[in-house]
């Protein structure tokens, strides 16, 4: 069983057994027009633990809900709930809450108070399926909690400023988080977590966001799977953290002077695999990243397929294809203190005489002209120049300037078939 059906079996089980333990003995109200009771607020004072209440279809305008008691609550055909750009619209201080089937708009907008559409405050085992949200300053705010789950959210925003908008999903000093299967698009970051530990980020799509599609920052022991990050600012940042899983991933179209598929920054112990990086400006930058295993990634049509800086040790890049980049590896030292084994590099002109699949000749991937753009970024101006070639081919022959030991003495004859 692959690690992503395992996951979603498992997530949707949970899900089931939290849903139908939170029915037994319990009641169900029914809000709206012609219902038991009109308002949310009202019938929020008369619920009891484990009671269900079904918000039915209209416009809900009653500033800042909160819910104190775990209890199931389900809007019916869509109801939506509006903050009026004033309010938070929902905040939940209980354990055992599950939130689906509702639109959330027009939150509050301030720096100051992070208004959001839903906020989830020292609580445990809190569950937001299935609801849309438009035109919030934060999405969703996992504020202090462990054990809660976003999944299968649509959450757009069109903010225009980075300093003045929030963030898609929002994770503070929180615990074994689920984040599944969410699609954000137009905030300042789709998702950010900081202090965010044990937990896992799987099958979100984040587009078109200001900044970045994924950011975290001492953020440790936590995966990242099979996620889709596209067109957004800047990429996806990793800063201050050990021990990450990053694998199947896509990181695409991220373009701009700053921007990377993925940053990583002041990480190290992490494992990158099986991800795919097309036409980003740059897909990997590292600065001081220390100890990552990168293996069976797909370098495509970059500008940049690594930038690694001379303060990266012990890295060890295996068994990746490097297809269609203009660079594919540049650094802006003199020394390499990293390993690159059994890649595939699609501008390797060597051969394999005893048919191992090897090519018998090292393979130098670091080009004279990749170090003099990294030192002086106008000469790029003179790309594809006969003289930028005339330098290539020299330093080849007689290296002089390139670090001797930045070479791959195994480079693959064919490109693996991941």
């Amino acid at each position: 069983m692959s690690i992503d059906s395992y996951i979603g079996k498992a997530f949707y089980l949970c899900c089931l057994l939290q849903f139908l333990s939170s029915q037994c003995f319990s009641r169900t109200i029914y809000i709206g027009k012609g219902k038991e009771f009109t308002s949310i607020k009202q019938a929020l004072q008369q619920v009891n633990p484990g009671d269900t209440l079904v918000v039915t279809q209209g416009i809900y305008k009653e500033g800042n809900i909160r819910i104190d008691k775990p209890i199931v609550f389900m809007g019916k055909n869509w109801p939506v709930l509006d903050g009026e750009n004033k309010y938070e619209i929902l905040s939940i201080f209980a354990d055992s809450v599950y939130v689906s089937g509702f639109r959330f708009e027009n939150s509050g907008m301030s720096s100051t108070s992070d208004p959001c559409a839903i906020r989830i405050i020292q609580a445990s085992h809190v569950c937001i399926d299935n609801n849309q949200l438009h035109d919030n300053f934060f999405g969703i705010y996992i504020q202090q909690s462990k054990h809660c789950t976003v999944s299968n959210n649509i959450i757009t925003a069109s903010q225009k400023e980075e300093y003045n908008s929030g963030n898609g999903i929002h994770g503070w000093k929180s615990s074994h988080i689920q984040i599944m299967g969410n699609k954000i698009k137009g905030h300042r970051d789709g998702i950010y977590l900081e202090f965010v530990t044990q937990s896992i980020v799987w099958r979100n799509i984040a587009s078109h966001n200001l900044r970045y599609g994924l950011h975290f920052m001492f953020s440790h022991q936590d995966a990242y799977i099979t996620n889709v990050f596209k067109n957004n600012g800047a990429g996806v940042a990793v800063m201050f953290t050990r021990n990450v899983t990053m694998m199947h991933n896509t990181f695409l179209d991220n373009q701009g002077d700053a921007a990377y598929g993925l940053l990583l920054k002041e990480i190290s112990d992490c494992y990158l695999a099986g991800n795919t990086f097309s036409n980003n400006t740059t897909a990997i930058f590292l600065d001081g990243t220390n100890r990552m295993k990168i293996q069976r990634n797909i370098f495509k049509d970059n500008g940049w397929g690594m930038r690694i800086q001379a303060n990266c040790m012990e890295n060890t890049i295996t068994q990746n294809n490097f297809l269609g980049n203009t660079f594919d590896v540049s650094t802006n030292g003199s020394l390499t203190l990293n390993t690159f084994d059994e890649n595939y590099w699609d501008k390797y002109e060597g051969y394999d005489l005893n048919k191992d699949k090897r090519g018998d000749v090292p393979y130098h991937p670091l080009s004279l002209y990749a170090v003099i753009v990294e030192k002086n970024p106008p000469s790029m101006l003179l790309y594809r120049s006969f003289m930028t070639e005339l330098l290539d081919k020299s330093e080849r022959l007689l290296p002089s300037l390139t670090p001797a030991n930045f070479v791959d003495l195994r480079p693959l004859m064919r490109p693996l078939k991941l």
